[in-house]
């Protein structure tokens, strides 16, 4: 960040960033038939408290908040956001293709129903425990993703899941080196 006159810039340059996720590719976005009960289980996945959607949010919340002062961590966590962004399409195309609804809200086995809420995010002051949070949110996106994959006997949606599971232990390996 730098003040000229009247004018203070942000020099932070994010041009260029990529995505940052496992260097393999993705199965194909696919269903073996329509399944409303897999859809549901999805869409905790896309916007409940551990959600996608989540951590799209928290992650560009830190960002934000780190852009002026440390670009390298902001970059970083930018990056981590944009292959959440990804995941949260491939969801999106799973539950519409399983015969669900995209509209923000997760529907659970027992019949609830709760539209996502910035109250799902974790936001720290310091640097350190902003990492810990998105390191806490990461593992427990995993251990989610591991249940619904044992609800979900498609082996289409789950290879999507596994996938996804990739790149959230490749953040969590960022996170922790952010933090060194």
């Amino acid at each position: 960040m730098e003040q000229t006159g009247n004018v203070i810039v942000n020099n932070c340059s994010f041009e260029g960033l990529r995505p940052f996720m496992a260097d393999l590719p993705y199965p194909p976005i696919q269903v073996r038939g329509k399944n409303p009960a897999y859809a549901n289980l999805l869409s905790i996945d896309y916007c409940g408290s551990v959600s996608e959607l989540s951590a799209i949010t928290q992650y560009i919340n830190n960002e934000n908040r780190l852009s002026c002062e440390k670009c390298p961590l902001a970059r970083t966590l930018l990056g981590i956001a944009m292959a959440e962004m990804m995941h949260l399409q491939k969801l999106g195309e799973l539950i519409v293709l399983l015969g669900g609804k995209i509209d923000f809200t997760a529907k659970f086995r027992d019949g609830r129903r709760k539209m996502w809420t910035p109250e799902y995010l974790t936001i720290p002051e310091q640097v350190k425990g902003m990492l810990l949070a998105d390191i806490e949110a990461e593992k427990a996106a995993i251990a989610q993703y591991e249940a619904h994959m044992k609800m979900i006997k498609d082996d289409c949606v789950n290879a999507v899941l596994a996938r996804i599971i990739k790149d959230e232990e490749y953040h969590i390996m960022l996170l922790r080196a952010m933090i060194k």
